[in-house]
């Protein structure tokens, strides 16, 4: 698989508490040379991003992140802000505890009101699958479909653990035919990578692949 290929889909992410603007605007940088799919970063450098890219590369951030137990108002609030700040793609945490007491109406119509915030922009669903169960995971591929998301996402990279292969699998086995499926946290090579794209992943979140590029391009 080329490795242009590779990056095309990488949301080239940095979401760490620590995060200053010259390392966003770095990130920024890496997405712009190396052309990746996106720059994942946090709500509150959006705007910033935004001018600074000035439509070079699409602004995803991230909403009800990481614990996903914002209220619904709170997250319809924020997809506005990210929005209205440029963002072009949003990636939001599902409420988990209400997933796992079975309030699946809550949490698919929250999934509902948030991509009709969105509109035309992509809406990715983060479902935490370190989290779930595999009926739960596959009962999140259901919701989502029904939902009208783009996307179903493994993970936030902040829980207990990451995107593996049997769970894009599972996705591939259960999503409709219009939702796209993202693995992200815990890719850590250029094999990963590929072995989730051929899975079926239309999207990575990570920023290793770029620093695994650019550490090759510096020997």
């Amino acid at each position: 698989m080329e490795l242009n290929q590779i990056l095309s889909v990488c949301d080239h992410t940095l979401l760490t508490q620590t995060s200053t603007w010259e390392e966003v605007k770095g990130i920024c940088d890496d997405a712009m040379k190396y052309h990746t799919a996106s720059v994942c970063i946090p709500p509150c450098y959006v705007k910033q991003a935004a001018d600074y890219l000035n439509g070079k590369i699409p602004v995803c951030t991230v909403i009800g992140f990481p614990n996903g137990n914002h209220t619904t108002a709170t997250k319809i609030f924020e997809t506005k802000d990210a929005l209205a700040n440029g963002a072009s793609e949003i990636d939001m945490v599902i409420n988990i505890g209400q997933l796992r007491a079975k309030n699946y109406e809550y949490v698919k119509n929250e999934i509902k009101e948030l991509k009709a915030v969105c509109g035309e922009h992509i809406l990715k669903v983060i479902i935490e699958t370190c989290l779930l169960t595999e009926e739960e995971k596959i009962k999140m591929c259901e919701i989502v479909t029904e939902a009208g998301a783009d996307f179903i996402k493994t993970s936030t990279g902040f829980s207990t653990g990451g995107a593996t292969f049997d769970d894009i699998k599972l996705f591939s086995e259960h999503i409709g035919e219009n939702v796209k499926m993202k693995a992200s946290g815990g890719i850590s090579s250029i094999e990963d990578a590929e072995k989730f794209m051929e899975l079926g992943a239309d999207r990575l979140g990570t920023s290793r692949i770029v620093k695994i590029v650019k550490a090759n391009e510096s020997k």
